[in-house]
């Protein structure tokens, strides 16, 4: 692959992984056009994944160093009478909002026949569900009000939001940021808080798909075709990292105004392009 090319599918993964518009999608079909496929296509969106978390981890830096101080509490709870502080219950929301969604990943990977995953990687597959849950996001962002905060937090309101991951680990278009803000909407949750309790139950999903980018990259053969580099792996996560912060900053700031109705727009408008466009896309 150029340098350019690379350069462009990290973009659209960093822009749009934390958007609820489905990050997947754009890059499997940016990698389409390309003609990117196989084992490339799948360590260049797992490698930029390690960029678009660092840039969550940096922005909820605050959070995230509450979270981790408060699994250190976890360990010491079963001999501990103290109820959990704020970075404990977060601690423990992240845990149980993660197991369901990697099975899932693991299992589509390990057990769904290859002509399968072809099968729901089709344009048809991605516009539909681009489209579907769109119109779901639409429904949860104004159907009643919502006021809670991530303090208010429950273990079973995390191991719901969290398990719905599992749906976009199998069905590309879904958008996993934007079917756990989907959840968290439906919940009570206000925007913001929606957003970001999305991006930090989101955390150890991204982080396993980074951490399997990366260990294919150390494994590759230098010499085999079409197989990506460590360079090439520092570039994508490097620029996914940069667009990935600036995403995070225009979405909190986006919601903090309006509502996502902008995103179910410009998820419709896609997935109607999907459909209308699709016998064309097979030709570029």
């Amino acid at each position: 692959m150029s340098l350019l090319q690379l350069a462009i599918i990290a973009t659209l993964q960093g822009i749009t992984e934390w958007l609820p518009i489905s990050s997947s999608a754009h890059v499997l079909l940016a990698s389409d056009t390309f003609g990117v496929t196989g084992r490339d296509e799948l360590l260049i969106n797992a490698v930029s994944n390690l960029g678009t978390l660092a840039a969550m981890l940096i922005y909820f830096r605050k959070d995230v160093g509450l979270a981790i101080l408060g699994g250190f509490e976890l360990l010491a709870a079963p001999v501990s009478k103290k109820p959990l502080s704020q970075g404990g219950r977060l601690a423990a929301c992240v845990i149980v909002a993660t197991p369901i969604a990697l099975i899932a990943a693991l299992l589509y990977e390990a057990v769904l026949p290859q002509h399968l995953q072809d099968m729901m990687r089709s344009v048809y597959t991605v516009a539909g569900a681009t489209i579907f849950f769109g119109a779901l996001l639409w429904w949860a962002d104004v159907a009643g009000p919502r006021t809670r905060k991530e303090e208010d937090m429950t273990l079973a309101h995390a191991a719901l939001i969290g398990a719905t991951q599992a749906i976009a680990a199998i069905i590309p278009g879904t958008s996993r940021s934007g079917i756990t803000m989907t959840a968290a909407r439906a919940l009570g949750y206000e925007r913001t808080e929606a957003a970001r309790i999305s991006m930090l139950i989101g955390a150890p999903i991204l982080a396993a798909a980074g951490l399997y980018g990366a260990y294919g990259l150390f494994t590759a053969d230098p010499d085999g075709t079409g197989v990506l580099t460590l360079q090439d792996g520092l570039v994508v996560a490097g620029i996914a990292f940069i667009t990935g912060l600036a995403s995070i900053w225009g979405l909190m700031a986006l919601l903090r105004r309006m509502s996502f109705l902008p995103f179910v727009l410009y998820r419709f408008l896609l997935g109607a392009l999907l459909i209308l466009g699709s016998p064309l896309i097979g030709l570029i």
